[in-house]
């Protein structure tokens, strides 16, 4: 990796990073958030739900505009955005009361922010390197970040709450002006073209749908991977966090450093995959499909015990499985697509992890109703389905050595 990205890369990782303490650090404090505010679980969910739709909406056109207009211009308003919508969702929870309806509001600001701040790096990492390896250690170290706030921001959300329940929201607007100075000073993306930048916005659709047309057999297995990938994930989270506080009594700080513990072993494998995938697409491709295997056994497993210590366990074989796709995803949809377009088709190969992301915690909080068996044959049922379309959709050429 060239040594004279490091410091952009790491000013980029801080992005995801902050983007998932947006999301994970709530996490664990929905049942308090629901005791405060006098709400029921699905609607505990929607503060999550509210904040992916947003950016669902509005990934598409942030990645169009980050290849149209450059990724920095889009990226620090976004992060603005999205620091503004924490401080509104902050201050209602301190100041008003019934004021659930006010926080989703600044949840939905904070998504539009959002749209335009995690998605729009993936590109950015793909435009900074020359070799596909490169990228593929780039992206890796992104994806460690995005993981490994998911593994801090559980405890740091629980610990923050400890001393004012509404403090996390306030969090995430710091975090977020950070990461505003470190994109502003430390990352340099590469010029564009004159002839990258003429393309209007019709033309601009026609190649797109192009481009959707000859690729969108693999591009939708990489798209619908995504988003079984983080259904999976956060409807888990939200599970846990649930069965930790109303089945083991675990509450605030405690409840915070065991859900992180899944997480640890998802973003210690989301580093080491990033590390060895390379250019290899073969290699990805099964990946995802041991991947997936694991945690569907996993999932099968816990129906075969309840207690503490084995259901943590075993989501962390559900992690490992998560933690070696994710990464393997990322790589897969950068590197096929070329850079003038490359903004746009990673923004709806993220709207489908973010559409992931809001439909999981709510669909666990319907199916909690029916029993742990219903959460973990429905996450297995899906994971199976993610294996199918990998092995229809996703076809990469075998790479073989070279004759000497």
């Amino acid at each position: 990796m060239e040594s004279n990205k490091k410091w952009d890369l790491a000013a980029l990782a801080s992005i995801p990073l902050i983007m998932t303490l947006g999301g994970s650090m709530l996490i664990p404090i929905l049942p308090t958030i629901e005791k405060e505010l006098n709400i029921t679980k699905f609607q505990s969910s929607l503060i999550i739900t509210i904040h992916s739709i947003a950016s669902i909406l509005l990934v598409p056109v942030a990645g169009y505009l980050s290849d149209k207009l450059g990724r920095k211009k889009i990226i620090i308003p976004s992060l603005i955005i999205t620091s503004i919508g924490g401080i509104i969702s902050g201050l209602a929870a301190w100041l008003i009361t019934n004021s659930f309806w006010i926080i989703v509001v600044g949840r939905l600001i904070q998504g539009i922010g959002a749209s335009g701040a995690f998605p729009v790096v993936i590109p950015t990492v793909g435009d900074m390197f020359k070799e596909d390896a490169d990228v593929s250690k780039g992206l890796g170290i992104i994806e460690t970040s995005n993981t490994f706030g998911k593994v801090v921001s559980p405890i740091l959300g629980a610990a923050l709450a400890a001393l004012l329940w509404f403090i996390p929201f306030f969090a995430i607007s710091f975090f977020a002006i950070i990461s505003v100075f470190l994109v502003a000073f430390l990352v340099k993306t590469p010029n564009k073209k004159d002839d990258e930048k003429k393309d209007n916005f019709k033309v601009f659709v026609k190649k797109t749908k192009d481009i959707l047309k000859k690729e969108g057999r693999w591009l939708s297995g990489i798209f619908l991977g995504g988003f079984i990938t983080t259904f999976i994930l956060f409807g888990l989270l939200f599970f846990f966090s649930s069965v930790l506080e109303d089945t083991h009594g675990i509450e605030g700080i405690p409840r915070g450093l065991i859900v992180a513990i899944p997480l640890l072993v998802l973003s210690s494998t989301s580093f080491i995959i990033g590390k060895i995938i390379g250019k290899e697409k073969y290699l990805m491709k099964w990946i995802i499909v041991f991947g997936n295997m694991l945690a569907i056994i996993s999932l099968i497993v816990l129906n075969f015990g309840n207690n503490l210590v084995f259901l943590t366990t075993v989501l962390s074989f559900v992690g490992i499985g998560i933690g070696a796709i994710l990464p393997c995803l990322d790589a897969l949809v950068t590197e096929g697509v070329e850079k003038p377009h490359r903004g746009t088709i990673t923004a709806l190969y993220s709207s489908m992890r973010l559409l992931g992301v809001a439909i999981g915690p709510p669909m666990a909080a319907l199916l909690i109703k029916s029993g742990t068996m219903a959460v973990f044959y429905s996450f297995a049922g899906a994971g199976t389905m993610a294996i199918i379309l990998t092995l229809l959709l996703i076809k990469p050429k075998k790479a073989y050595p070279k004759p000497a």
